[in-house]
């Protein structure tokens, strides 16, 4: 069983203060330019913000091509390139009519909807899950539901987000563990990058001005969210045990809350936030094991 590193959970905990803070840069962004020419750009840039470790990690590598097959590498990115390309379009127009820390909080949501999927595949859901699962319900009403019994067009395209990233997770648990799994990373960027940036070109109307206007959200969600944050956590849960990483990782959904409301005076309603507890508690309560860890 992996030790609990103090300082891999540090590296987890600064990627998932990455992520929650890149919820505002993604809000920031839409001021300067559509929502398929911000994601074009950015995960352009995180693919290559990849390549170097790409390089270094094949280089290294003493696999032979058997064991890491290229094809089924090139096949798994595009798989998920196309499922993070859908998930993440729905979660930027979403942004663009709800608050960063709404969106937080519902996007994590995916963390009780992959096991929930596990039952198209055959494989048992544990009873929490059916707990966490009515928890975040009351919570995603308290969250999203308004005074008028209807839900927003930017909540109801986060939680499609959430729907389709929980998709994303499992086509990567398919193909991570028979190919690399940041070569898979790389090649899932450029190709949501490539499809994103031909779609923004087809319905947008893409300006060197937006890109320059827009550089600094731009930059943080393609460096430091894609290329930094992904590092981080590849280096982190080499000495965390996975329960406990995912656990560290969701903190991003209290962080967006927090980056929205002091970057962007962002502030929820006393309903909504007990409806961002109740979710937060269904996502711990999904991910607790209940068994105390061994001694080394």
């Amino acid at each position: 069983m992996k030790k609990i590193s103090f300082g891999s959970s540090l590296l987890l905990f600064l990627a998932a203060c990455i992520w929650g803070v890149a919820f505002v840069a993604q809000s920031v962004g839409m001021d300067y330019m559509g929502p398929c020419t911000f994601n074009g750009i950015r995960f352009l840039i995180g693919g290559t913000v990849l390549l170097p470790l790409v390089y270094v990690r094949v280089k290294k590598k003493k696999n032979t091509p058997e064991e890491l097959p290229p094809a089924l590498t090139l096949k798994g990115g595009i798989c998920c390139g196309l499922a993070i390309c859908a998930a993440s379009l729905c979660q930027q127009i979403g942004i663009m009519e709800t608050t960063v820390g709404k969106a937080g909080f519902i996007t994590t949501l995916y963390i009780i909807i992959v096991p929930v999927f596990g039952l198209f595949l055959r494989k048992k859901v544990p009873g929490k899950v059916w707990i966490a699962a009515a928890v975040a319900a009351v919570g995603m009403y308290m969250l999203c539901i308004n005074e008028s019994f209807s839900v927003s067009r930017g909540d109801a395209f986060v939680f499609l987000c959430a729907i389709i990233f929980a998709v994303h997770i499992l086509v990567i648990d398919f193909f991570s563990p028979k190919t690399d799994g940041v070569a898979l990373s790389c090649i899932q960027f450029y190709t949501a990058g490539i499809i994103c940036t031909a779609a923004a070109f087809a319905v947008e109307t893409p300006t060197w001005g937006q890109f320059v206007s827009g550089i600094v959200p731009i930059l943080y969600a393609g460096v430091m969210s894609c290329g930094v944050a992904y590092t981080l956590q590849i280096i982190g849960q080499k000495n965390v045990e996975p329960t406990v990483a995912s656990l560290i990782l969701s903190m991003e959904s209290v962080v967006s809350v927090l980056a929205g409301w002091v970057i962007l005076g962002q502030e929820l309603s006393s309903k909504e936030l007990a409806g961002c507890v109740l979710v937060f508690a269904a996502v711990i309560l999904v991910q607790y094991n209940g068994r105390a860890p061994k001694k080394a």
